[in-house]
């Protein structure tokens, strides 16, 4: 029977020199199996690189215009909240954010200012953090902030709100916002 040194512990260098040999074989055979499957791509051509795929505008032969997306960032108020100088039909107005409304909701001052509260009717029941109320729906001929320009706005005008908030009919109409630290980001196209 042959004696080989090299798969098992011999006399000469014991338990160590083994254990070195088998470490040895067995980083040169994880790096054979690396060349193979993780590096293949050193030895063949990328395929996505060799034939690039056209842009689907560019094959129907059509300049699509790129979507642009806008941003405005607003920083919370010493109160926590977040608002925002908003124009509605022209008439500025201080808003408030409220991600759990429903629909961007006005105070009958600020509807009589905006030229909304003619002929309302309250009929539409809105459940609140205080319980159940009745608010006058109404549709927002114009609704900006900054640059962002929204026309024909679901809104509510509730008797007796506080003040007028920014709620989900509007914050649906954008591509996202988000709030972290403080920042309240929205965006659109």
């Amino acid at each position: 029977m042959r004696d080989n040194r090299f798969l098992e512990p011999g006399k000469d260098n014991g338990v160590l020199g083994w254990a070195i040999r088998q470490l040895a074989l067995w980083l040169i055979a994880g790096f054979g199996v690396y060349l193979l499957f993780a590096g293949r791509g050193l030895f063949l051509p990328r395929l996505d690189e060799t034939n690039p795929r056209p842009h689907p505008a560019a094959a129907a032969g059509d300049a699509a215009p790129a979507l642009v997306s806008h941003s405005l960032m607003l920083r919370a108020d010493r109160d926590g909240h977040i608002y925002a100088e908003v124009e509605i039909n022209g008439t500025p107005i201080r808003m408030a954010f409220d991600t759990g409304a429903s629909f961007v909701s006005l105070t009958q001052t600020d509807a009589e200012r905006a030229g909304v509260a003619s002929g309302l009717d309250y009929t539409l029941p809105i459940a609140t953090g205080n319980g159940k109320a009745f608010g006058a729906p109404v549709t927002l001929r114009e609704l900006r902030i900054g640059e962002l320009d929204l026309n024909d706005v679901r809104a509510v005008v509730m008797p007796d709100l506080a003040v007028s908030l920014l709620g989900q009919s509007f914050l649906s109409r954008l591509k996202s916002y988000q709030m972290q630290d403080g920042v309240m980001t929205l965006t659109w196209q």
